[in-house]
């Protein structure tokens, strides 16, 4: 019995260390959620000024100009830009991308050789690898508060691969924030770029009549790419502040499930404890019965 309760204290200790730890883990990863928070506010101000000037565009009627990432072109390849977490501890956060990925390649019936994958982070990456997809892109490492200039890089390898004619379409994967204890999965085509939903919002029977100087695909040149960094800047940054919930969540029902697994060991303890002195109290008892 002596050997029984000293088990059961050795996982008390233990399982307080692992609450210690995870309640750490909660905390860090709520200082990072309201760090990333207060970086989105800072870039949404940005990203409508953009939007604006795109659907002025919108409602000049350019579209569709050869050589700029407005051209559609035959869809032969599809890209996916997948945006996972590198490390675990985030419950069903990148589970669920994963899945819902698989669910839409095969909604729309495409062999591997008609897929290729933008994997940004670890689990997204290593787990298309081992199904045997292509992964034409992978970058791991996104900071924590992703900047503007570390996604710039980001965005000029995946405008360099749709200009090389690597894919065709190219749609982003992610998770969007919903709230602190919530989150949603979306699917956004990013690539080619499409003025349709602009067009129906600046839609009033009247267009403006533009001059554009030097030249339509001069400005274009300019306006589109720092549209798309706009754009997956925006995912990037979306992704993180859900996986930053998605692991405060996790770890905070880590702590609790830690807290109940000690109060149960506690009364295991106290019980084993209690039978431990009744059986020595019934040894002495029938020791001092046998001297008599």
């Amino acid at each position: 019995m002596g050997a029984s309760l000293q088990d059961i204290s050795r996982r008390i200790t233990s399982t307080k260390k692992t609450r210690q730890i995870t309640s750490a883990m909660q905390m860090v990863s709520t200082s990072k959620l309201s760090q990333i928070q207060r970086q989105g506010g800072q870039y949404h101000v940005y990203a409508d000024r953009l939007h604006d000037v795109v659907a002025h565009l919108a409602e000049a009627h350019i579209t569709n100009v050869a050589g700029t990432l407005l051209e559609q072109r035959p869809v032969k390849k599809i890209g996916f830009l997948l945006i996972t977490s590198d490390r675990g501890l985030v419950g069903g956060y990148n589970s669920i991308l994963l899945k819902e990925l698989l669910a839409r390649i095969e909604e729309h019936q495409l062999s591997k050789e008609q897929v290729v994958i933008l994997a940004i982070g670890g689990n997204g990456a290593d787990f298309m690898k081992k199904l045997g997809y292509n992964i034409a892109y992978e970058y791991r490492g996104v900071s924590d508060v992703p900047t503007f200039e570390e996604v710039r890089d980001i965005v000029k390898a995946v405008t360099s691969m749709y200009d090389n004619e690597v894919f065709d379409e190219l749609t982003v994967i992610y998770n969007h924030f919903v709230s602190r204890i919530s989150n949603e999965f979306r699917a956004e085509k990013m690539l080619p770029v499409s003025t349709d939903s602009f067009e129906k919002k600046t839609d009033s029977g009247l267009h403006a009549d533009y001059e554009m100087e030097p030249s339509v695909e001069s400005i274009l040149a300019v306006v589109l790419p720092q549209y798309a960094e706009s754009l997956v800047y925006g995912a990037i940054l979306d992704a993180k502040t859900a996986e930053h919930a998605a692991s405060s969540n996790a770890m905070r029902s880590a702590t609790d499930n830690a807290k109940d697994v000690i109060d149960r060991l506690g009364l295991q303890y106290n019980r084993a404890r209690q039978s431990a002195i009744t059986t020595e109290i019934t040894e002495i008892t029938g020791g001092m019965a046998a001297l008599e």
